[in-house]
């Protein structure tokens, strides 16, 4: 679903992201970790097309992100980490704004926006304007959003901020459940109690280069340790003290 071949980014004279070469199959919960300013985010929006590479190519249902936007715009369902509402909108005139960018509309959109307005615990403020709602309702209107053209891929930086603990395992819910039910789920996260629990297969990133790739059983046996996720990435993220590089 994923294909990523060589890429770097550079901002000016900064390498923000170097050579990444990176596969994710259909219906795998991919989590995508690093410690801040990894190159995370920026990966993410090279994925969403938000960002040019500055080199490679980013392959998305086998359509290059780049040369044919519009194809590979069409299967993604997209999280920032700081999401842009309009506020003067209700969540259901929003999500029916959102449907009909994606050719979803009637009978067929009425019915998914309740689904996800009740299914998200937002049904009752539908009519009230987004700038009067509390944060963790904005949050589960952006994954509702998100959602509502079925889309078949999920890129998702940092899905748990604010939401509390219900919100957040419901979310955590769905995004198994989408997973399971063959939607590619590719998230960002600061949460290694969630990608733990969650992830099909676990990535690091750390001074914009991939430094780890696999089942967290897999990452154990890289760091020859055992433990949490916690203590595995911190190992693989430890930086030498002659280079300030990660081992």
């Amino acid at each position: 679903m994923i294909r990523i071949e060589n890429v770097f980014k550079r901002f000016g004279d900064k390498e923000v992201v170097h050579d990444l070469s990176l596969e994710v199959a259909k219906g795998e919960l991919f989590a995508y970790l690093g410690p801040n300013g990894a190159g995370k985010t920026t990966t993410i929006k090279m994925l969403t097309g938000l960002l040019k590479p500055t080199a490679g190519r980013i392959l998305v249902k086998e359509h290059d992100i780049e040369n044919e936007p519009l194809e590979a715009k069409r299967v993604i369902g997209y999280v920032p980490d700081l999401p842009y509402l309009y506020e003067k909108l209700t969540p259901e005139e929003f999500l029916r704004f959102i449907g009909n960018l994606y050719g979803v509309n009637g009978p067929v959109l009425e019915e998914r926006i309740r689904h996800f307005l009740t299914l998200f615990d937002v049904q009752e403020f539908r009519s009230f304007l987004i700038e009067d709602l509390s944060h963790g309702m904005r949050q589960r209107l952006v994954f509702s959003a998100a959602l509502l053209h079925e889309p078949e891929l999920m890129i998702i930086d940092e899905p748990m901020v604010g939401l509390d603990p219900k919100s957040a395992r419901l979310v955590k819910d769905v995004l198994r459940k989408r997973a399971d039910d063959g939607t590619t789920v590719f998230m960002s996260t600061h949460s290694l109690s969630v990608a733990e629990e969650l992830a099909d297969r676990i990535s690091i990133l750390n001074h914009g280069r991939l430094i780890a790739v696999g089942t967290f059983q897999d990452l154990k046996e890289m760091a020859g340790r055992g433990g949490r996720l916690e203590d595995v990435f911190l190992e693989l993220t430890a930086e030498k003290p002659e280079t300030g590089l990660a081992e």
